[in-house]
């Protein structure tokens, strides 16, 4: 069945993640089937502005240009978070459910969790939204508290903006301060979804090397300065990040997955039979990556991942970002 996995579908092979509105569809279904006198309206209205953000359509935005974080890659983010919230309200007693505004709330936080990496019009600093890297957390918390009250969730501003932390590294985790630890727990499962979904996608291991390489290097991820002013190559290439790769996996089971996070994985196995398919894709990665590592063979590399972002030539114009920004640093050292 693995085998027989398209590229741009989600890990049971049943929902494409590159379709907004498949998704839409998907996420829709778990969400009535966990609070089916909740509506839906509010989470299916930042479905279609999320389309409209990403795709280059709502007034103000150049849309997503970041060869990884593209709109694939949310959207399976999304409905990987929508399956852990729901198999959280089956496996926990009532008084921890989170209820159905909450989880609204966690779904729009996890569509738009990835909106900082998108440039505004009037920024005429940047020229591509991995330049973000950094901090790009934090601009996307500052969207979600512009857009939450278009829905009518201003209440849940406070809650939004520091749950969105829990998917990246730009405040430490037990510095984020949550009143309700259901709260403290839906970040945890944010942080979740985003992880099990990068690493379980069918091109992983070509995304890292092809897509996710450029994006360090132009937002400062792959090279730093120490403090003497040398420069310090962190990935000196694609295949390099590639080589680092499974040290990093295991390093985030122990240190977020199961650590930070609680195993929140194991939400999604009521869901699945008692079986996680996340995890057995990010397993079959891995080893495969071991195979490759061990026998150097790169071209068993070879799949070609389709691109979802706003302009079908952004590849092109990435990597010739990342040769420049690359001269310019080599230049410098």
């Amino acid at each position: 069945m693995y085998d027989l996995r398209r590229n741009d579908y989600d890990v049971a092979n049943c929902v494409q993640v590159s379709s907004t509105a498949a998704v839409t569809a998907a996420v829709h279904e778990l969400f009535t089937t966990a609070w089916p006198s909740e509506s839906f309206d509010k989470v299916a209205v930042a479905f279609e502005d999320f389309d409209k953000l990403f795709t280059g359509r709502m007034p103000g935005y150049h849309g997503v240009d970041t060869l990884y974080h593209d709109r694939q890659h949310s959207l399976d983010m999304t409905l990987a978070m929508a399956r852990l919230l729901v198999g959280y309200e089956r496996s926990v007693e009532s008084r921890l459910r989170f209820g159905g505004e909450r989880a609204a709330m966690a779904l729009v936080t996890s569509l738009f969790h990835d909106a900082g990496y998108i440039r505004e019009f009037d920024d005429h600093l940047h020229t591509n939204g991995a330049e973000f890297t950094l901090y790009h957390v934090t601009r996307s918390a500052r969207f979600l508290a512009r857009y939450l009250p278009s829905l009518g969730l201003e209440a849940w501003v406070p809650v939004a903006t520091r749950i969105v932390h829990f998917t990246g590294y730009e405040i430490k985790l037990n510095m984020i301060q949550l009143a309700d630890p259901k709260d403290r727990k839906l970040g945890h499962l944010l942080g979740t979804a985003d992880l099990i979904a990068q690493m379980a996608d069918r091109c992983y291991l070509e995304k890292c090397r092809d897509r996710l390489y450029p994006e360090f290097v132009l937002g400062g991820v792959a090279t730093t300065t120490a403090g003497d002013g040398s420069l310090r190559v962190r990935y000196s290439s694609g295949l390099d990040l590639l080589r680092q790769t499974p040290a990093f996996v295991r390093e985030t089971f122990v240190g977020r997955l199961q650590g930070e996070f609680e195993y929140a994985y194991r939400y999604l196995e009521c869901l699945f039979g008692g079986k996680n398919p996340y995890l057995e894709a990010i397993e079959r990665n891995v080893g495969y990556l071991q195979r490759v590592l061990r026998t150097e063979r790169w071209p068993m590399l070879r799949r070609n991942p389709p691109l979802f972002t706003s302009d079908d030539t952004q590849i092109g114009q990435v990597r010739g970002l990342m040769l420049d920004r690359l001269k310019a640093l080599w230049a410098e050292a």
